[in-house]
């Protein structure tokens, strides 16, 4: 096969940067998950990861910020209604949807964060839908057809349900607020899939094609994600799926990711996806990244949130 042009011929170094989103103030009954000492002001960082190219491979690099939304002191009713959506938006009694039958229960994978019990992952609520929005502009011809296809796959071995509430004209920052009632009304943010460029986006400088992470609160104890975001380097992409094989390659960039956004981590395995170097004959989910993301569809569900 031909190699794209923007292969290099080396295995770039890990990057240590990830994206981050701050919000206002959380109720006083959210706390960090982390043993760090408290901070007073409200952070939520996300687990990111940016995706980079190697020789006739794509390495994703994979940045850990254990952090999720931190709070200190107490709100009144007022503040918590201001500062935080109504609990329960669209929750139901029972998970939405579960991880296939047969599904792989053994094989290498990890989470991107977990519990403070240190093995427990962070997940979202099986029990509502999990919105996103897409910044459109940069798209390269048939990404909307990339996007759905790898939302579709991580569905399908989470169990968990997509719902798309069209485009936005939010652009991809590095403190995205996690609760923006003035643009998305009284939830949590949709996550957030957007199409960018190395100009608008620093992160995607040299030879990164993509990043993505997602957001936690803490409630009663426990870490859960409520919001996340994939940047995607359009231009790469596009390049991508110029070259020979480059809708299965890109489409395993895609994958990838958005198995990042719902808390899968990395492997050493090469015959995985969520392998740091993917390979050109790896571009879909195998048994061992299934097997977490299994795992990851069947978190609590958190009706308080």
């Amino acid at each position: 096969m031909s190699e794209p042009p923007w292969w290099p011929e080396r295995r770039p170094r890990d990057a240590q940067r990830a994206w981050t989103a701050s919000g206002d103030i959380p109720p006083s009954d959210w706390s960090r998950a982390s043993s760090a000492p408290p901070v007073t002001e409200a952070l939520a960082v996300p687990l990111g990861s940016r995706r980079r190219r190697g020789s006739l491979a794509v390495v994703l690099v994979l940045v850990l910020a254990l952090t999720t939304v931190w709070l200190s002191g107490r709100l009144g009713a007022a503040a918590a209604a201001r500062n935080a959506p109504p609990p329960g938006r669209e929750e139901s009694a029972v998970p939405l949807g579960t991880p296939p039958l047969g599904a792989p229960t053994t094989g290498p994978y990890s989470f991107l964060q977990t519990q403070s019990d240190g093995v427990s992952p962070v997940t979202y609520d099986p029990c509502r839908p999990l919105h996103y929005v897409v910044r459109t502009d940069g798209a390269p011809v048939g990404g909307d057809v990339l996007i759905a296809t790898g939302l579709a796959r991580i569905s399908e071995a989470t169990g968990l349900q997509f719902v798309a509430d069209g485009s936005t004209t939010e652009a991809p920052m590095e403190h995205r607020p996690v609760y923006q009632p003035e643009r998305y009304g009284r939830r949590w943010a949709p996550v957030l899939i957007a199409w960018s460029t190395p100009t608008e986006t620093p992160e995607l400088a040299g030879d990164v094609a993509g990043s993505a992470g997602s957001s936690s609160v803490t409630l009663h104890g426990t870490a859960h994600y409520v919001s996340g975001i994939v940047v995607l380097d359009g231009p790469a992409i596009t390049q991508l799926l110029g070259s020979a094989n480059g809708t299965a390659l890109a489409q395993g960039v895609v994958t990838h990711e958005l198995a990042h956004l719902v808390g899968l981590g990395h492997v050493n395995d090469p015959t995985q996806l969520m392998n740091p170097t993917a390979a050109v004959n790896v571009t879909s989910l195998a048994d061992g990244d299934r097997a977490g993301l299994a795992h990851l569809g069947t978190g609590p569900c958190v009706p308080g949130l």
